[in-house]
């Protein structure tokens, strides 16, 4: 038996969860869940399929490699194999399994993620799909994914209805089709084949150690999980239901139609009372709101409240709940390839609702005592309430509480930084605000956050996002500039003045565009502003100051509808479909800020990783910390400066809280 230094593994399992709903760890702890067939190749060579289903038992070398931490254990998207062995092995070999950190933590019940290694991270560090099917059709492999797979899996691995065909049965086994079970064999083991071609293919691409290492604090992250206070989440539910019902009465006793839900039946009933609309979306009706007559207006007002999607949130904590009461496998590492950030899965911390609600604390309470009238009678809008009350039924357990830690406008300081735009250097070097600033500079007056002219800080916030990387009129509009009180004639002069004081922020854009072009027109190394690029075989590489890259896939320089030249590559658009996409100086410049600020962000967490984080959104941080833990320690070494940046002002301000919420 040769020596296994690494482990390729695809599992083919079955559980009555449903997977896309629920996540991988409720999937995997059902009682029902079990794994039928384990695919395994050792060292890159031969796959083997261990026919669970049919009896067949794993050997005793491999079953002690999944706990060994010197074998490496790869898979495509590794979270899904490495959380079903953990219940797995639980089960049926206790005395094999081990977990990883101290007994206080809650992710006992987990394998140690150090060991392994996901070559869909590999995939989306070089800016490929996050499919494998998507991979392996991009890279135009020998070996592609079996297109019949999906059919198999909806055959074998979830329940089925009972009919008369089936015999009334709500599961397929092996036995039901043979030929099928062959097929999936096939499949399973066609997957490890096409996963090692892929890792063959990219492996003069390695990725560095230190991302590895973030991809393992994310794991323990999404093993840690976050409690959810289920008294909230189920009366939120129930709030939900009936004020939905309630809503929907009104709707009809003032419109009469059969369906007030039906976009097509309000749009008619508004075209005979003399409005017409294109659209019924949420912008559309605020604008119509302010214009139409009183009988037309009650009805867009109970239209706005019902269309509240953020409360299906509580659906989603019910449905990815473990049995311990915490939420896991909520962040997606790797999610956005153009700059490495995290993306949201299940629950979505990274787009919950802000809340406004002055008495926070007494709404919730009034929630999870299930006082249904009194939130009517004391905030009206109970769709509106419920969703300012998401973020609070997150909670720490018992003995615990949160700090919640952010970093003070850490894109604006980059862009700062990088750029060496001195004057906004001197306000985050003074610890001053920079969108008071930039409201002052904009409107000529002095801005303080809770003092004078304070009301224009956010229309200085809105022009630091919407301007800094590019952006024109549309950029101010698209984050509702005039919405918040700016005219349509103030636009262009605030674009004017915020690049006219920004000269060295509007020059890096157009120095970056340069360097891309240069870097991929003469297929060679160029460098601004302490970023380097260059261009490899068909890839062009942004080297960031961690050491970490970004990778535009197949660049080339194509004429624009401006009649100059952009620079396009290959990548996942906007509407989820590989193609080409365009790109200039202010987008990749955009793309380099988000990586800096998403590489600060896990240097931080890989500092505070002893302390208990269970989440994180773009800047912030989530800490459940026992009582005696300081705020300002936390803090303090939060806004330290990574050794890769040196110069660079940083800053994280936080709260203790007993439930999450927006400070």
């Amino acid at each position: 038996m040769e020596d296994i230094k690494t482990l390729s593994l695809d599992l083919e399992t079955y559980s009555d969860v449903d997977l896309g709903k629920c996540g991988v760890y409720r999937y995997a702890e059902s009682p029902n869940f079990e794994i039928l067939l384990f695919g395994y190749a050792i060292n890159g060579g031969e796959v083997y399929v261990i026919d669970l289903a049919l009896g067949e038992k794993i050997p005793d070398d491999i079953l002690n490699a999944l706990t060994d931490n010197n074998i490496i254990k790869w898979a495509f998207n590794a979270s899904f194999e490495r959380v079903c062995l953990s219940y797995w092995l639980k089960k049926h070999y206790p005395y094999k399994f081990r977990s990883y950190s101290i007994p206080e933590d809650t992710v006992g019940a987990y394998l140690d993620p150090s060991s392994w290694r996901c070559s869909m991270v590999w995939s989306a560090y070089m800016g490929l799909p996050l499919s494998l099917e998507g991979v392996g059709t991009v890279l135009k492999l020998d070996e592609q994914k079996l297109k019949e797979g999906k059919d198999l899996i909806r055959y074998f691995c979830i329940p089925c209805k009972p009919s008369s065909v089936n015999g009334g049965r709500t599961r397929n086994l092996p036995t039901h089709d043979l030929s099928k079970w062959l097929l999936f064999k096939n499949y399973n083991i066609r997957d490890i084949v096409v996963e090692q071609a892929v890792k063959k293919r990219l492996e003069s691409y390695p990725v560095p150690e230190f991302v590895w290492d973030e991809y393992h604090l994310d794991q323990e992250i999404n093993d840690r999980g976050i409690l959810l206070d289920m008294g909230v989440v189920k009366n939120a539910i129930i709030f939900d239901e009936k004020s939905r019902e309630e809503l929907t009465t009104a709707m009809k006793r003032l419109t009469n139609l059969e369906n007030p839900n039906s976009v097509q039946q309000l749009k008619q009933w508004l075209s005979d009372h003399g409005v017409e609309t294109e659209s019924l979306d949420k912008k559309n009706v605020a604008a119509l709101i302010k214009t139409v007559p009183e009988d037309q207006r009650d009805m867009l007002l109970l239209r706005q409240q019902l269309a509240k999607s953020s409360v299906k949130k509580y659906q989603t904590m019910h449905n990815t709940i473990c049995l311990d009461g915490r939420a896991r496998g909520m962040f997606f590492f790797y999610g956005a390839s153009r700059s490495g950030r995290w993306a949201g899965r299940h629950i979505q911390l990274h787009n919950l609702p802000q809340n406004h609600i002055p008495d926070l604390a007494d709404a919730r309470s009034l929630v999870k005592l299930g006082d249904y009238d009194a939130v009517k009678l004391l905030y009206e809008d109970v769709p509106d309430t419920l969703s300012q009350l998401i973020r609070t039924a997150f909670i720490p357990r018992p003995g615990y509480k949160f700090i919640v830690s952010d970093f003070s406008a850490i894109e604006a300081r980059i862009l700062s930084f990088l750029a060496g735009e001195k004057w906004r250097l001197d306000v985050f070097e003074n610890d001053g605000d920079i969108y008071c600033a930039s409201a002052s500079a904009m409107f000529h007056v002095p801005v303080e956050k809770h003092g004078l002219n304070s009301h224009l800080r956010q229309k200085g916030k809105i022009a630091e996002l919407a301007l800094g990387y590019g952006g024109n009129m549309g950029a101010l509009k698209a984050l509702n500039a005039v919405e918040m009180g700016l005219s349509e004639q103030e636009l262009k002069p605030l674009v004017d003045s915020w690049r006219s004081s920004n000269p060295n922020i509007t020059k890096l854009w157009w120095d970056v565009d340069r360097a891309i072009k240069e870097a991929v027109r003469l297929r060679t190394h160029t460098k601004t502003h302490g970023i380097r690029f260059y261009y490899q075989k068909g890839i062009l590489f942004i080297e960031l100051p961690s050491g970490r890259k970004l990778s535009y896939v197949k660049p080339k320089i194509e004429p624009n509808r401006f009649g100059g030249e952009s620079v396009t590559y290959e990548g996942t658009g906007v509407n989820k479909k590989w193609g080409r996409i365009e790109s200039y100086g202010p987008k990749f410049t955009e793309n380099i800020i988000q990586a800096i600020s998403r590489d600060i962000l896990a240097y931080a967490m890989k500092t505070l990783r002893h302390c208990f984080i269970c989440g994180h959104v773009h800047d912030e941080i989530i800490f459940e910390c026992s009582k005696d833990i300081s705020l300002k320690v936390i803090c303090d070494q939060m806004g330290k400066t990574p050794p890769w940046i040196k110069g660079l002002t940083l800053r994280a301000d936080g709260f203790e809280t007993t439930f999450y919420k927006k400070d």
